[in-house]
C-alpha cells in the first residue's frame, strides 16, 4: 500500500502541475524538469518553461511537503496526547504565527529585513515558549501541555484580532485574514528546500521513536515500564513537532484538519503501528493537499479561494464519517 501510495503522489505531482489556465502536458513537465536537472531534452519555450518550473512545481511541492508534514505531526502528537482531537496547532503554533505575520503586515515590524514568513515563524516559537512556561515543571503531562496550548493559542488569537482591528486597512486586513485561512501563493524553491530540510530531518526523528510511540498508546506507566524514558522522549517529540509545525504554517499559513483528519483515516488503512501509520500518513497527507491546493486555484478560476477553506469544507466530513466508522468499531 505504501509502494502504492508514492506512485500515486508521484502521479498527483505532475498532473497537479499540468492544470490551470495555460494548456501543458506531462511531456511538457517532464521536459522542464530534466532541462532543469541538465538531463538531455529539448527545452520548453521561456513562458511555458517559467510556468512549469517558476510558479506550478515549486507550489504542488510545497503543497506536499506541508500536507505529509502536519499530518506527520497530528499522528504524533495524538499518540503522545492520547488524544484523537490533537492536531499540529495544539501546541499553539498556528495562532503564533498569525500574531507574527500581522506583526509584519499590518504594524510593519521589521520591513525590509523580515518577511512574513519569518514573522510567521518567530510568533511560533514564542507560541511554543509560552507554552513551555506556562506548563512550567509539568511540561511532561500531557493534561498539562494541551490545557497550556489551549491557553496561548486563545491570547495570540487575541492579540492578533486586536492588531487587525485597530490598526490594519482594509486591503492589509483582507491580505491578514486570507494568510490566516490558508494559501500556498508565495511558494518558492527556497521555502521549498526549508520545508524539505526541515521535514525530512523531523519524519526522520518521529520514525526513531515509533516503537515508543506504540508504547505510549497503552499510556505513560506501560511506557516506562517497556524501557522507554517518558520525559525525553515528549520533549524530544513535541519538540520536533513544534518546529516542523513552524516552519510549514509559516510558508503556508494556516491549513487547518489535515493533521487531525489524515492520520485518523490512515490508522484504519494501516492500522496503529507508527512505524508503518508515520510514512503512510506522511504520503496520504501530501496527496490531499496537492489536490485541494489545485482545487483551490483553479475551482474558482481567476479567484484563488485560500486552501484552508476547502480542507475545512472537505475535513470536516471525512472526519465525521471516520468517528462514526470507529464508534461502530469499537
Amino acid at each position: 500500500m505504501l509502494t502504492g501510495g508514492l506512485a500515486v503522489l508521484a502521479l498527483s505531482i505532475a498532473a497537479a502541475v499540468t492544470i490551470g489556465t495555460a494548456d501543458l502536458s506531462v511531456t511538457d513537465v517532464a521536459r522542464a524538469v530534466a532541462v532543469h536537472l541538465g538531463l538531455p531534452a529539448r527545452p520548453l519555450p521561456r513562458l511555458a518553461d517559467s510556468i512549469v518550473w517558476d510558479l506550478r512545481m515549486p507550489r504542488v511541492l510545497l503543497a506536499g511537503l506541508v500536507g505529509g508534514g502536519l499530518s506527520l505531526c497530528g499522528a504524533v502528537l495524538q499518540a503522545l496526547t492520547r488524544n484523537p482531537l490533537a492536531d499540529p496547532y495544539l501546541l499553539g503554533i498556528s495562532a503564533g504565527a498569525g500574531t507574527g505575520a500581522v506583526a509584519v503586515l499590518v504594524l510593519g515590524l521589521g520591513v525590509g529585513s523580515v518577511s512574513v514568513s519569518t514573522g510567521a515563524f518567530l510568533g511560533s516559537a514564542t507560541a511554543f515558549g509560552a507554552v513551555l512556561l506556562f506548563a512550567g515543571r509539568y511540561w511532561s503531562s500531557s493534561t498539562r501541555i494541551v490545557l497550556s496550548g489551549v491557553a496561548v493559542s486563545q491570547l495570540f488569537s487575541a492579540v492578533t484580532s486586536l492588531v487587525v482591528i485597530s490598526d490594519a486597512s482594509v486591503q492589509n486586513a483582507r491580505g491578514v485574514t486570507f494568510w490566516l485561512l490558508g494559501s500556498l501563493t508565495g511558494a518558492s524553491w527556497p521555502a521549498v528546500t526549508l520545508a524539505a530540510t526541515v521535514a525530512a530531518a523531523g519524519a526522520a526523528v518521529c520514525w526513531w521513536y515509533a516503537p515508543a510511540l506504540d508504547a505510549f498508546a497503552f499510556g505513560v506507566d506501560t511506557a516506562e515500564s517497556l524501557g522507554f524514558a517518558a520525559a525525553r522522549t515528549r520533549l524530544v517529540l513535541f519538540g520536533t513537532t513544534a518546529l516542523l509545525a513552524a516552519v510549514l504554517v509559516a510558508a503556508s499559513g494556516a491549513i487547518g484538519f489535515v493533521g487531525l483528519t489524515i492520520p485518523h483515516a490512515a490508522r484504519l488503512l494501516v492500522g496503529a503501528q507508527h512505524r508503518i501509520l508515520l510514512p503512510t500518513c506522511a504520503v496520504a497527507g501530501a496527496v490531499f493537499l496537492i489536490w485541494a491546493d489545485t482545487a483551490a486555484r483553479t475551482v474558482f478560476a481567476p479567484q484563488e479561494l485560500p486552501v484552508g477553506v476547502l480542507t475545512a469544507l472537505i475535513g470536516v466530513p471525512v472526519f465525521a464519517i471516520v468517528m462514526r466508522r470507529r464508534s461502530r468499531a469499537g
